[in-house]
C-alpha cells in the first residue's frame, strides 16, 4: 500500500479531497464510499469548497454509506443515514436520490445486509471508499477477528468502540446501540481505491499495525495490505511509530506527478 505523510488533518483533507474530485472529473457518476466521525470531516470541507469555487461539477456523483447503526428511529441525527446527508450530500448539492445506505431500522436486519451488498454491486461497485481507523485497527464497523472475507452483515460493537463513540451521543454512553450494519472487510475490498486517513498521536499504533504488521483478523484494518490500490494518508502523530516513515516520505517525495493518489 502508499503511505502519504502530512502535516497536519487540514492537508490531509485537501490531498484526498483533490483524488476525488480528480475521479468525478474522469467518470461524473463516480460511487464514493464515505465514512463517518471526526477524522474525515476535513475531506468533506475541502470537496465541498472545491465544488461551490466551480472546480469540480458533482451533481452527477453518488455517495454510499459504510455502516450504519441498529435501531436508532428514523430521523434520529446521529444516525449515520443523518450524519452523511448532512455532512456530505447536502454540503456537495446532492440529493437524497444520489444516496445509498442500509436499513438499520429494517424488521429483517440480516436481509437488509444482503439487499445493500447486493445494491452496490448493482450500482457497478464502489470506485474509492474512504475509510477511518479505530484505536482497536478496525475499519468500518469490523471489530478485531472479524472474517477478512466478510460480507455487508450485523456485528456487535466492542465496549472500546461505543466509548469512543459516546461523544456523539452526549456523552451517554447508555445512548450509544449495541449494534450496526457495516460492509464486510471482503466487501470494502471490492471498492476500486481504498484511502484510510488517521490522525493523532492515538491511532499510531493501530496504523504501525495496519502498515507494517501481519496481516491478521486481529487487525480488521492490515486486510488492506491485500487490495490492488490501498492509500493510506497519516499526519506526523499518527505516523509517528512507522518504522519506514523515512522511506515512505521519500517515495512519495519522488512519486511522478502524473500518477496521484
Amino acid at each position: 500500500m502508499e503511505v502519504v505523510i502530512v502535516p497536519d488533518a487540514k492537508a490531509g483533507g485537501e490531498l484526498i479531497a483533490e483524488a476525488m474530485a480528480a475521479l468525478v472529473r474522469r467518470k461524473p457518476d463516480a460511487l464514493l464510499g464515505v465514512a463517518t466521525g471526526s477524522t474525515p470531516l476535513p475531506i468533506y470541507e475541502a470537496l465541498a469548497r472545491k465544488v461551490g469555487a466551480g472546480e469540480v461539477d458533482a451533481s452527477a456523483a453518488r455517495i454510499c454509506q459504510l455502516d450504519e447503526y441498529v435501531g436508532l428511529p428514523a430521523g434520529h441525527p446521529e444516525s449515520y443515514r443523518a450524519v452523511v446527508l448532512r455532512e456530505v450530500v447536502e454540503p456537495l448539492g446532492l440529493t437524497e436520490a444520489s444516496f445509498m445506505g442500509p436499513d438499520g431500522s429494517a424488521e429483517d436486519v440480516v436481509a437488509a445486509c444482503e439487499a445493500y451488498d447486493r445494491a452496490l454491486a448493482e450500482a457497478g461497485g464502489v470506485d474509492l471508499q474512504l475509510l477511518g481507523i479505530g484505536t482497536d485497527g478496525h475499519i468500518g464497523f469490523n471489530e478485531p477477528c472479524s472474517s477478512l472475507a466478510s460480507r455487508t452483515r450485523i456485528k456487535t460493537l466492542t465496549e472500546q468502540t461505543r466509548v469512543d463513540n459516546a461523544r456523539f451521543f452526549d456523552d451517554d454512553l447508555e445512548q450509544v446501540p449495541h449494534h450496526v450494519i457495516t460492509q464486510g472487510i471482503g466487501t470494502i475490498l471490492d471498492a476500486r481505491h481504498l484511502v484510510l486517513l488517521a490522525t493523532g498521536e492515538g491511532k499510531a499504533e493501530a496504523v504501525a499495525q495496519t502498515v507494517e504488521g501481519p496481516l491478521s483478523a486481529l487487525v480488521p484494518a492490515s486486510a488492506l495490505q491485500l487490495h490492488r490500490h490501498a492509500t493510506v494518508v497519516v499526519d506526523e502523530a499518527a505516523a509517528s511509530k512507522l518504522k519506514l516513515a523515512d522511506y515512505f516520505r521519500h517515495a512519495y517525495a519522488n512519486k511522478p506527478s502524473w500518477q496521484g493518489l
